[in-house]
């Protein structure tokens, strides 16, 4: 007698339908600009890459590309994959960068200003690239805690490197830097050019956009925001 045939296995879900299944279990959400981060196994940002590898060959697929034979797109999926991963959105994936504090020995209490940092992200709409520089203005008090200047890059970089709009990237940008100084005043600008408006629709190459967000005593004090605002010199 022949033996039973097993039926096939349910095949695995994808490693992104798991990740998904924690954030909704948690009451989380995971738009373009959100961290996820605290999401993922270990393992699973690899086995992430080579899932979109493959959404990615079938994109090139539908748009009628020969990857078999063309050898200039041969390696695109995967190329873009990581690039998109690992470099371009990969302040949704990874934790935010370690940040020494030190307390304000001195009580500093004047203005400090940071700046211009150059940032790069991409435009959650069309996933065109925004480039761009951002101010900092800070007002300490003596429980502020003091961060080394180079981390005020790598804070910007992490909240950058996701799909983002200028309007709540400079927003994510105020609120971790108070987290993480406890100012009490922080000022922020931002000056993007952006491609969606570059490269495709109007294809107007000369608009930027510039906003700001200020908290604190940059807020009620017009004098001191007049001051950060006057010291800035933003010029092309």
């Amino acid at each position: 007698m022949d033996a039973p045939v097993k039926p096939p296995g349910k095949p695995a879900d994808p490693v992104s339908a798991l990740i998904r299944s924690r954030l909704r279990k948690a009451g989380r959400r995971f738009y373009a600009n959100d961290n996820i981060a605290a999401f993922l196994e270990p393992g699973e940002l690899d086995a992430l890459l080579l899932e979109v590898e493959g959404k990615l060959k079938g994109v090139l697929e539908s748009l009628v590309i020969d990857t078999d034979s063309d050898h200039n797109t041969q390696g695109t999926a995967r190329r873009v994959a990581k690039m998109y991963l690992t470099e371009v959105f990969r302040g949704r994936y990874l934790p935010p960068p370690s940040v020494t504090e030190f307390p304000n020995a001195a009580s500093l209490n004047e203005l400090m200003i940071v700046g211009p940092i150059t940032v790069r992200s991409a435009c959650s709409h069309h996933f065109c690239p925004i480039m761009g520089r951002l101010w900092i203005g800070l007002m300490p008090n003596e429980h502020s805690n003091l961060i080394g200047l180079s981390k005020y890059s790598r804070l910007a970089e992490w909240i950058m490197s996701r799909p983002q709009i200028q309007e709540e990237a400079i927003t994510q940008m105020a609120e971790l830097l108070i987290e993480k100084v406890r100012p009490d005043g922080l000022a922020v600008v931002m000056e993007a050019d952006h491609f969606c408006m570059h490269w495709r629709g109007v294809k107007d190459d000369a608009t930027k956009m510039t906003n700001s967000v200020m908290r604190g005593s940059f807020l009620k004090d017009h004098t001191l925001r007049r001051e950060f605002l006057s010291l800035l010199n933003i010029k092309d």
